[in-house]
């Protein structure tokens, strides 16, 4: 497992700013994953002409940093071979996964997208924010990726199994914990069954040959998605324990216990 800090401030400040979640949030699940399903099109043609880009409030961010969209991967056609996305109502945001195996050059990308909480429709975007791991990334090998991640099943968890926001954001701070706090690993409620990809690296159990603290850096800068139907919180933060790497983490919980874990990292 990857023994993976420094924030960047600007990063940080903006979205701390300007993208606080809210629990009045007014966007709807179908609006978040339609706008989701534009991205991933945009992504696949290479074009932002079809994404409805907040005029006034628009930022994009890859791997960490404030870039111009125009010279980012979101502007490079890319052949999708998987691809799925989260929706978290309260914090107006969507999480997506996108895994490029086949093309010419192979991607695994994480995106979080961030609407203005007064969207009724959630369709004007205000973030994009990426983690776009390619050749040289921790562990990476996309087809290996595409292999075990289209082996899951991420249908609905039942509404009577569901973990509630707070213990999904609870698992996910603790993950990534880990590696700064001896106890955190004993904090997580590992599935007997669960699956760890990292790159494409796969543990199974997800809860063998864990950290358990020795580092001084917290893994910092977190954002996070969250999706209670299907069990998932995803955190795109700096894996700082290890240097400063831009990160994915993505849990799934199912009645009660970790099934999945993903990770992305980008070495600098």
């Amino acid at each position: 497992m990857p023994r993976l800090l420094h924030l960047l401030p600007t990063a940080a400040a903006l979205l701390s700013t300007h993208f606080t979640p809210t629990a009045s949030a007014a966007c709807t699940r179908e609006g978040l994953l339609a706008a989701a399903n534009s991205y991933i099109a945009a992504q696949t043609s290479g074009s932002t002409s079809g994404l409805n880009l907040s005029g006034t409030n628009f930022t994009y961010q890859e791997n960490n940093k404030v870039v111009d969209i125009a010279s980012g991967v979101l502007s490079q056609p890319l052949t999708i071979d998987l691809n799925r996305s989260t929706a978290d109502t309260t914090a107006c945001a969507s999480y997506t996964m996108l895994i490029s195996a086949s093309g010419a050059k192979p991607y695994v990308i994480s995106t979080q997208m961030r609407h203005p909480a007064d969207d009724d429709s959630s369709s004007s975007i205000a973030l994009i924010d990426t983690i776009a791991a390619t050749a040289g990334s921790l562990f990476f090998d996309a087809s290996k990726t595409l292999s075990y991640i289209s082996q899951e099943n991420w249908g609905p968890v039942p509404p009577d199994s569901r973990a509630s926001r707070d213990e999904l954001k609870r698992i996910g701070d603790a993950y990534l914990d880990m590696w700064t706090d001896a106890s955190a690993a004993d904090s997580i409620p590992w599935g007997t069954d669960c699956e760890r990809v990292e790159g494409s690296a796969l543990t199974r159990p997800c809860g063998a040959t864990l950290p358990r603290g020795g580092s001084q850096k917290r893994n910092g800068n977190r954002r996070y998605v969250i999706d209670e139907t299907v069990g998932s919180v995803d955190v795109l933060c700096s894996f700082d324990a290890l240097g400063d790497m831009p990160d994915s983490h993505e849990v799934r919980v199912e009645g009660g216990a970790v099934k999945y874990v993903h990770t992305v990292t980008v070495l600098r």
